[in-house]
């Protein structure tokens, strides 16, 4: 569904410039709860792909992540050295190594949104049905916009 950019406050681009704001406003609040999970953003967002999109070879994480081989290798050991991922050898391809989180970075990760989800629910404790119900919607519409 196309936006009418008749009026500049519904233009794509206005709308796109507030979306951006809120959302990094958003963000750095929910991140504030991620400090006491002990773990820097990067290496929660590298388990993050490995819990929920699965077992990565070294490059694919770097690619992921939009970093640099070294960078990612370095996460890896240390991030392994603190039992939360493991680095195995690829079935498919023995020269490969495939990292995979253990049950302990699986743990981490879900306890470090369960606690964003309910910082989250908590500031949408006072909204209206109405308000909650344009949440909703707006939140399909980026899934799809994210999706296309």
């Amino acid at each position: 569904m196309a936006v009418s950019s008749k009026s500049p406050e519904n233009s794509p681009e206005h709308v796109a410039h507030d979306l951006h704001r809120s959302a990094l406003h958003l963000l750095r609040h929910l991140r504030n709860v991620d400090r006491d999970l002990g773990i820097s953003a990067p290496r929660l967002s590298l388990l993050s792909v490995l819990v929920f999109v699965g077992p990565k070879s070294v490059g694919d994480l770097a690619t992921i992540e939009q970093v640099s081989q070294p960078t990612i290798s370095n996460q890896i050991k240390d991030m392994e050295a603190a039992g939360l991922i493991r680095v195995a050898t690829d079935q498919t391809d023995k020269r490969s190594k495939r990292i995979e989180a253990t049950a302990k970075g699986k743990k981490l990760l879900n306890d470090g949104r369960s606690k964003r989800v309910a910082q989250l629910a908590n500031m949408m404790a006072g909204l209206t049905v109405a308000e909650l119900r344009t949440l909703t919607a707006a939140s399909k519409i980026i899934d799809g916009m994210l999706s296309e």
